[in-house]
Protein backbone atom coordinates (compact mmCIF):
# COMPACT_ATOMS: atom_id res chain seq x y z
CA UNK A 1 0.00 0.00 0.00
CA UNK A 2 2.51 2.63 0.78
CA UNK A 3 4.45 2.23 -2.54
CA UNK A 4 1.13 2.61 -4.34
CA UNK A 5 0.52 5.93 -2.83
CA UNK A 6 3.90 7.35 -2.23
CA UNK A 7 5.52 6.16 -5.38
CA UNK A 8 8.53 8.70 -4.79
CA UNK A 9 9.14 7.99 -1.01
CA UNK A 10 7.61 4.70 0.27
CA UNK A 11 8.37 3.63 3.85
CA UNK A 12 10.70 0.45 3.64
CA UNK A 13 8.92 -2.60 4.18
CA UNK A 14 10.83 -3.14 7.11
CA UNK A 15 10.47 -0.24 8.94
CA UNK A 16 6.67 -0.23 8.44
CA UNK A 17 7.05 -3.95 9.74
CA UNK A 18 8.46 -2.54 13.10
CA UNK A 19 5.60 0.57 13.12
CA UNK A 20 3.15 -2.56 13.18
CA UNK A 21 5.03 -4.96 15.59
CA UNK A 22 5.28 -1.66 18.10
CA UNK A 23 1.68 0.27 17.64
CA UNK A 24 -0.93 -2.37 16.74
CA UNK A 25 -3.28 -0.65 19.00
CA UNK A 26 -2.94 2.13 16.48
CA UNK A 27 -3.10 0.97 13.40
CA UNK A 28 -6.45 1.11 11.32
CA UNK A 29 -7.27 -0.82 7.93
CA UNK A 30 -9.55 -0.16 5.31
CA UNK A 31 -10.82 -2.84 2.86
CA UNK A 32 -12.87 -2.19 -0.16
CA UNK A 33 -15.77 -4.34 -0.81
CA UNK A 34 -13.59 -7.15 -2.68
CA UNK A 35 -11.32 -7.61 0.94
CA UNK A 36 -8.62 -5.69 -0.55
CA UNK A 37 -6.62 -3.20 2.04
CA UNK A 38 -7.73 -0.02 -0.05
CA UNK A 39 -6.15 2.28 3.40
CA UNK A 40 -4.41 2.63 6.30
CA UNK A 41 -3.65 5.00 9.59
CA UNK A 42 -0.81 4.50 11.53
CA UNK A 43 -0.20 6.47 14.97
CA UNK A 44 1.62 6.51 18.04
CA UNK A 45 0.06 5.79 21.78
CA UNK A 46 0.55 9.10 23.62
CA UNK A 47 3.72 9.97 25.05
CA UNK A 48 3.32 12.46 27.71
CA UNK A 49 0.48 13.59 26.23
CA UNK A 50 0.99 13.67 22.59
CA UNK A 51 0.69 10.99 19.29
CA UNK A 52 1.82 11.43 15.99
CA UNK A 53 0.60 10.32 13.06
CA UNK A 54 3.29 8.17 11.45
CA UNK A 55 1.32 7.64 8.11
CA UNK A 56 -2.45 7.89 6.35
CA UNK A 57 -2.57 6.33 2.67
CA UNK A 58 -5.58 5.75 0.38
CA UNK A 59 -5.33 3.74 -2.39
CA UNK A 60 -5.61 5.62 -5.49
CA UNK A 61 -8.55 3.68 -6.83
CA UNK A 62 -10.87 5.32 -3.94
CA UNK A 63 -9.19 8.74 -3.18
CA UNK A 64 -12.13 11.36 -3.00
CA UNK A 65 -14.44 9.36 -1.43
CA UNK A 66 -14.21 9.44 2.37
CA UNK A 67 -11.64 7.09 2.85
CA UNK A 68 -9.28 8.70 4.28
CA UNK A 69 -11.11 11.11 6.38
CA UNK A 70 -12.94 7.96 7.99
CA UNK A 71 -9.66 6.51 8.74
CA UNK A 72 -8.61 9.87 10.65
CA UNK A 73 -12.25 10.23 12.49
CA UNK A 74 -11.20 6.81 13.95
CA UNK A 75 -7.85 6.97 14.65
CA UNK A 76 -8.66 10.38 16.41
CA UNK A 77 -10.93 9.08 18.61
CA UNK A 78 -9.00 6.37 19.60
CA UNK A 79 -6.19 8.78 20.63
CA UNK A 80 -8.65 10.79 22.36
CA UNK A 81 -9.56 7.23 24.25
CA UNK A 82 -6.25 6.81 25.02
CA UNK A 83 -5.61 10.16 26.27
CA UNK A 84 -3.69 11.95 23.36
CA UNK A 85 -3.78 15.45 24.68
CA UNK A 86 -2.14 16.72 21.03
CA UNK A 87 -1.82 15.28 17.72
CA UNK A 88 1.13 15.88 15.41
CA UNK A 89 1.58 14.91 12.02
CA UNK A 90 3.99 15.91 9.22
CA UNK A 91 2.89 16.70 5.99
CA UNK A 92 4.22 17.46 2.31
CA UNK A 93 3.83 21.40 1.79
CA UNK A 94 2.32 20.34 -1.63
CA UNK A 95 -0.30 17.60 -0.88
CA UNK A 96 -2.85 20.23 -0.99
CA UNK A 97 -5.69 16.85 -0.84
CA UNK A 98 -3.79 15.84 2.32
CA UNK A 99 -3.50 19.50 4.26
CA UNK A 100 -7.48 20.57 3.37
CA UNK A 101 -8.63 17.15 4.55
CA UNK A 102 -6.23 17.74 8.12
CA UNK A 103 -7.16 21.58 7.84
CA UNK A 104 -10.92 20.19 7.62
CA UNK A 105 -10.35 18.28 11.37
CA UNK A 106 -8.92 20.81 13.03
CA UNK A 107 -5.39 20.31 12.45
CA UNK A 108 -3.45 23.94 12.52
CA UNK A 109 -0.30 24.44 10.16
CA UNK A 110 3.00 25.25 12.30
CA UNK A 111 3.06 29.25 11.95
CA UNK A 112 6.52 29.03 11.19
CA UNK A 113 5.49 27.30 7.47
CA UNK A 114 7.41 24.23 6.05
CA UNK A 115 10.59 23.58 7.37
CA UNK A 116 13.01 22.90 4.14
CA UNK A 117 15.33 19.64 3.88
CA UNK A 118 13.37 18.25 7.14
CA UNK A 119 13.59 14.51 5.97
CA UNK A 120 16.62 15.13 3.26
CA UNK A 121 17.53 17.12 0.55
CA UNK A 122 13.93 18.10 -1.23
CA UNK A 123 11.82 16.64 1.40
CA UNK A 124 10.34 19.04 2.68
CA UNK A 125 7.49 18.92 5.36
CA UNK A 126 4.92 21.19 7.47
CA UNK A 127 4.16 20.22 11.12
CA UNK A 128 0.23 20.46 11.81
CA UNK A 129 -1.18 19.70 15.00
CA UNK A 130 -4.58 19.09 16.59
CA UNK A 131 -5.58 19.90 20.54
CA UNK A 132 -8.06 17.01 21.33
CA UNK A 133 -9.53 19.06 23.77
CA UNK A 134 -12.20 17.58 26.56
Amino acid sequence: MDHQAFPADPFPFSLMRQFMDMYPDHLLVAEGDDGRICGYALATPPNKGQSWIVSLAVDRVVRGKGVGRQLMRETLKSLRAAGTGTVLLWVEPTNDHAIALYLSLGFVPDPAGPLPDHFGPGAHRLLMSLAMGG
